[in-house]
């Protein structure tokens, strides 16, 4: 496959471009095959979102040609990139997984140095294959894990095309009044301050306590660079040890798993925020406002994640955090009455910052939407700040300010439902409400799983390693005898023609056939499969779907209710 040069020359300067990556921060990860890579994808419309969020292109002659590798050849001459790290070291950039049968298509890459200098792609330079259908991902794999490196990626275009002009990213600065009151915008309400009070004066008597986070990619840190240290998670912990001189331990937890719902939160309780019981939270942060779209009971599994935080041993404080898309989308007004039920502390980005988005830098603006997101799901490090310091700003006034309304009550009727009030995992080595299990032809273990950065760790931790997984071997049955009255069972997505459909079975009816490649990424993906209002004893059989015998299908685990 042919290469282009390396640096753009004259002519190609004078060409209209935009940029797509703008002094990007970038996140690096290990994989499992031991290289060092920062992914951002371009499928799914992120590439248009990240046209018109960094590029400031309107023109639908432009954004109409984004979607397919086919259309983006007529329209881009070649891609520069250019990078600046802070060990000068320099890596590989890649533009790929582009095919039609991922991953699969052609893959454009340049070696490039860290110092700054931009090279150049010609798309024209690249034989092109039947396999290409849309935009993959762009990615940069590094030799170490030890860089902090900034990217830029532009597209110059061929001749007829026009770019806007160029606009830089607005510089924020915290200490203006504009920022302060912008912050203060986003405690959409104190709600019952008593528990946040006691956690507090734990914390200042010289009491260990633990400050604890649960969510979505947000929470994970996606975004921020580096993931551990940037994240909002970190930085709420920080200021909270700030803000309260604790003399004890303060442990921080930080539990946010990318593309999942609060549904799967609630299995995840035990092992990630818990720990098993290792960890006695003072403080929960629930952060699921942009992920609970894929909650299928439509809020139900949500207020049973609250239930269940509100009565933990230490009577924590609960503290909703409502993120937001770069559309403005949330779910706050599924979430809300949740949080007012309950009166609870609720924090929203969107209240803080969607408004002031839309201001002319003249007008009031403080930030833009290019320097909050780091791509259309995503806060930069910026956004991660800000999402910290609304936390923050939450905490310095419920500390001085009296309790607003009612008491929050553990025990208070549920406003939706009650049947995810008490989830506990069941797993190869967890199993407390005593299954009886007999895995059948599930024999086998998956290493191959949805990892993410754990707590303050940069290194990937597998999700639901202690799985139950059918090799394509067998046509046993994994059976579970219990009695429960709710029952969640959490399976392996993947995009590996490999992977095979199951039918799962209660009491002999079938009630769910799973296709675990729907998704299309290795991914944890949660599903009700008996929800009644009394515990009854039940039999659970899940085998594979006829005709996929031979393929692959991995149980991770299951929440039950008992």
């Amino acid at each position: 496959m042919k290469m282009g040069p390396i640096a753009p020359q004259d002519p190609v300067r004078q060409r209209q471009f935009y940029y797509i990556m703008l002094d990007k921060q970038i996140s690096i990860f290990p994989t499992v095959d031991g290289k060092n890579v920062s992914i951002i994808f371009a499928n799914d419309g992120r590439l248009r979102s990240a046209s018109e969020l960094v590029g400031n292109v309107t023109d639908e002659a432009i954004l109409g040609l984004l979607a397919t590798t086919a259309d983006i050849r007529k329209l881009v001459y070649g891609i520069g990139v250019s990078m600046i790290t802070d060990t000068g070291e320099g890596g590989k950039f890649f533009f790929d997984q582009n095919g039609l049968h991922q991953p699969a298509g052609t893959s454009i890459s340049q070696e490039i140095t860290g110092d700054g200098v931009e090279y150049l792609l010609p798309l024209e330079a690249y034989e092109w294959g039947n396999d290409d259908k849309e935009p993959g991902q762009f990615r940069f794999e590094f030799p170490s894990m030890n860089v902090l490196a900034t990217v830029n990626v532009r597209f110059y275009l061929n001749d007829g095309f026009t770019a806007p002009p160029f606009e830089g990213i607005d510089k924020v600065d915290p200490t203006s009044d504009g920022y302060r009151e912008m912050i203060k915008g986003g405690v959409l309400s104190l709600g019952d301050t008593t528990r946040l009070k006691a956690a507090f004066e734990r914390a200042r008597s010289g009491q260990d306590t633990a400050i604890t986070f649960i969510g979505g990619s947000i929470t994970q840190g996606a975004g921020s660079n580096p993931i551990n240290k940037e994240c909002y998670t970190y930085k709420t912990y920080q200021g909270f040890k700030e803000l309260f001189k604790p003399t004890g331990e303060v442990t921080y937890v930080k539990a946010g798993v990318g593309g999942t719902p609060s549904e799967l939160g609630l299995v995840r309780v035990d092992k990630d925020l818990i720990k098993f019981g290792k960890v006695e939270p003072d403080i929960v942060v629930i952060e699921f406002a942009v992920n609970d779209a894929g909650d299928e009971t439509g809020g139900d599994c949500y207020e049973g994640l609250v239930r269940r935080c509100l009565k933990m041993k230490k009577k924590p404080a609960v503290i909703l955090l409502f993120s937001v898309f770069v559309d403005d989308y949330n779910l706050e007004e599924r979430l809300v009455p949740i949080g007012k039920h309950y009166n609870l502390p609720m924090v929203s980005i969107k209240s803080a910052v969607t408004k002031q988005f839309y201001l002319k830098k003249d007008e009031g603006r403080v930030i833009g939407k290019n320097a909050f997101f780091y791509d259309r799901y995503h806060p930069a490090n910026i956004g991660h700040t800000i999402m910290s310091d609304c936390i923050l700003e939450l905490f310095r006034r419920a500390d001085v300010e009296n309790p607003e309304g009612e008491s929050t009550d553990d025990t208070k009727t549920a406003m939706r439902s009650d049947d995810f009030d008490m989830i506990n995992l069941i797993d190869r080595t967890h199993n407390e409400p005593g299954a009886v299990i007999e895995p059948g032809s599930f024999t086998g273990t998956d290493t191959v799983l949805q990892a993410c950065q754990m707590d303050v760790s940069i290194e990937s931790t597998p999700q639901f390693p202690d799985n139950w997984a059918h090799f394509g071997k067998g046509d046993e049955p994994f059976r579970m005898t219990l009695k429960c009255r709710t029952l969640l069972i959490v399976y392996k997505d993947s995009n590996s023609p490999d992977e095979g459909d199951v039918d799962v079975f209660v009491d002999g009816s079938l009630v769910k056939t799973i296709n675990p490649r729907a998704i299309g990424w290795i991914h944890c993906n949660p599903y009700v499969i008996i929800r009644e209002k009394e515990a009854k004893e039940h039999v659970v059989e899940i085998r594979m779907h006829e005709g996929f015998e031979d393929k692959n299908f991995t149980i991770l685990g299951f929440g039950v209710y008992a």
